[in-house]
């Protein structure tokens, strides 16, 4: 049996579905928590963005595949390279709306190959998007920047 790596995280944040949304497809608003370098141009369907990381040097280009206003966005990311065993990888944020005017967030990736580097960049990745999660909700809850000063 091939099992490949592949992951969701999920977290809700105490705000309205379309401000929550908002806060993810914004270039100002996801380099104030997400981006620690930036990013840029909005996420629309079709588009390709810039993020870039204090962490990881240089910008990554991110394709957005799909959106749908306040409920999905599908990216895609990395660039499939045989020689140093990278691969794009296929990125799914659900925004949910919440009985009590919350917001749940999931964040689920998958596409890397059943190898030891594939496993092992999937838990990186797990990692960021979890953080991405808690910077997440203390900037649109209390507008504070997690990420500020953590990798630079």
């Amino acid at each position: 049996m091939d099992i490949k790596p592949k992951f969701e995280v999920s977290g809700r944040i105490s705000r309205p579905v379309e401000e929550v949304f908002e806060a993810f497809v914004n270039p100002e608003s996801l380099s104030g928590y997400f981006t620690t370098g930036g990013a840029r141009g909005r996420i629309e369907q079709g588009a390709t963005v810039t993020w870039d990381f204090h962490d990881f040097p240089g910008a990554f280009p991110v394709r957005v595949v799909e959106v749908e206003k306040n409920k999905r966005v599908i990216l895609k990311w990395g660039d499939t390279n045989a020689e140093t065993g990278e691969v794009e990888t296929t990125v799914t944020l659900r925004f949910e709306p919440t009985d009590d005017g919350r917001t749940i967030v999931s964040i689920a990736e998958e596409g890397w190959p059943a190898t030891e580097k594939g496993f092992g960049n999937s838990y990186g990745n797990c990692m960021g998007w979890s953080q991405m999660l808690c910077a997440m909700k203390a900037w649109v809850e209390h507008g504070i920047n997690l990420r500020e000063g953590m990798y630079k």
